[in-house]
């Protein structure tokens, strides 16, 4: 089948409400600095209500991926559901603009369109609550299969692996994606997605997935180890490669018996890390669509993370190129 897209990638389509917020904020709202929490509508109200003056922008960790592809000039389509709302209608649009596609799935009731709540410390750090929606009702039927067999990679979002449809939906995007002979990619996105489903992560991993990209907290999460370095001695063999953000640190990109340490693109000031694991993949795997060598993917995916960490929102405002 023609290639069509550069990556296809499954995710929340979420759209985020981003606001500035003091540390005592988060301690007053019961909010855990750095992490992402479900939570249901009447809470997402409730905190709404208390947040600063908000920036409101398409998210989603797939779908800030997607964009970040389409900055580099790579063709990107995000797969997802939506409400039948105006902010469905926002996310779609938000798509066609950047010059990707929104190729995901309508709710028939009124389930609205997820959104997600981040409060920004003035050291940079996010901090999420996200009422998911429509988001967490993707199902296998949303998952067109022309759209996976025509993309040369297909990136799953680890968040959806809490709702068991969507999970269903990504074993049905694996298979289309392998019987095409396209790669497979997923990330982790959140300690806490690792703890309540390492085992099936686990087995997704080995059985599917030939791209793992994590944090360092994650893949010491997946293999229960507080030693980085036995975390990334386990992922070896676990997919084809295993690409591991370390924050200030740099990344390290492990393929076989080949592990490539890759320094963090500098930036002036850290205005806000939100999107900074999205943008590292969205360099990464448009590096590696167009056949570059997997030094050039991890420093591609540095220099992107620290364009969209020098400003608000997990976006990039303008294209890298090395």
């Amino acid at each position: 089948m023609t290639t069509l897209y550069d990556v296809a990638a499954i995710g929340n389509a979420i759209v985020d409400v981003i606001a500035p917020a003091s540390d005592d904020f988060l301690a007053e709202e019961g909010l855990v600095k750095g992490s992402m929490a479900l939570i249901d509508d009447e809470r997402a109200r409730s905190l709404y209500g208390r947040m600063a003056a908000a920036i409101e922008a398409s998210g989603g960790s797939a779908g800030n991926t997607v964009a970040g592809v389409a900055s580099l000039g790579g063709r990107a389509v995000h797969i997802g559901k939506l409400g039948r709302d105006q902010l469905g209608e926002v996310f779609a649009h938000d798509m066609d603009a950047i010059g990707a596609r929104f190729a995901g799935g309508l709710m028939e009731d009124a389930t609205p369109t997820g959104r997600c709540l981040i409060s920004v410390t003035p050291d940079g750090q996010r901090t999420m609550s996200t009422c998911l929606g429509a988001a967490a009702q993707l199902s296998p039927a949303d998952v067109d299969p022309m759209v996976i067999e025509a993309a040369k990679i297909v990136y799953l979002e680890g968040y959806l692996f809490d709702p068991e449809p969507a999970r269903r939906a990504f074993a049905k995007a694996a298979g289309l994606a392998r019987g095409a002979e396209r790669l497979i990619a997923i990330t982790l996105s959140d300690a806490f997605v690792v703890e309540r489903h390492r085992a099936a992560l686990l087995g997704f991993i080995d059985g599917e997935v030939d791209i793992l990209f994590a944090n360092e907290a994650e893949i010491t999460s997946l293999f229960e180890t507080d030693d980085f370095d036995a975390a990334v001695r386990a992922a070896r063999g676990r997919a084809k490669i295993a690409a591991i953000t370390r924050s200030a640190h740099g990344s390290v990109v492990v393929a076989g018996d080949a592990i490539h340490q890759i320094e963090a693109a500098s930036v002036e000031k850290v205005v806000d890390t939100t999107g900074a694991g999205d943008q590292y993949a969205a360099g990464f795997l448009f590096g590696l669509a167009k056949g570059r060598s997997l030094d050039y993917c991890g420093r591609l995916g540095s220099l992107a993370a620290a364009e969209v960490i020098s400003h608000l929102g997990a976006r990039p405002e303008r294209s890298l190129t090395l």
